[in-house]
């Protein structure tokens, strides 16, 4: 399956899914710090601050996310734990600029990899690791 050629009429097929203890400062973060779109985001209807689902899109893909103690078993009981995520972006010095303004952790400086990527990696508001890069698969 080629998926160089995704777009945003390709349908996001696989969606990774991050538990934040507040979600709604996580999406404001990944939103200014890495530039996803918000799409959609519903509270728990108990606790208007806590965020049962939310949906942030990047051009090819997307991501879910939601309080800890939000929503529905066995979802609610869910921790918040630390993730890796990887995403793909075709301009990683910009990306790494608008990151480190936006006071993301830097945990591995801009660099060339020996396998042709361009990546840097930094932790989000609740210290998850995200790398950014030009790796997109075999």
């Amino acid at each position: 399956m080629d998926t160089s050629t995704t777009d945003a009429t390709t349908p996001v097929t696989v969606w990774p899914v991050l538990v934040y203890d507040d979600a709604r400062a996580a999406i404001a973060f990944l939103v200014e710090a890495f530039g996803f779109e918000e799409v959609a985001v519903y509270p728990d209807e108990r606790d208007d601050r806590l965020v049962v689902h939310a949906e942030l899109r990047w051009p090819g893909g997307g991501l879910m996310l939601g309080s800890r103690g939000a929503g529905q078993e066995p979802f609610a009981s869910v921790p918040a734990c630390p993730a890796i995520t990887y995403v793909v972006t075709d301009d990683p010095d910009a990306l790494y600029r608008r990151a480190k303004a936006a006071g993301a952790e830097v945990v591995r400086e801009l660099r060339d990899e020996d396998y042709g990527s361009r990546d840097f990696s930094v932790r989000d508001v609740e210290g998850n690791l995200w790398a950014f890069g030009t790796y997109a698969g075999e």
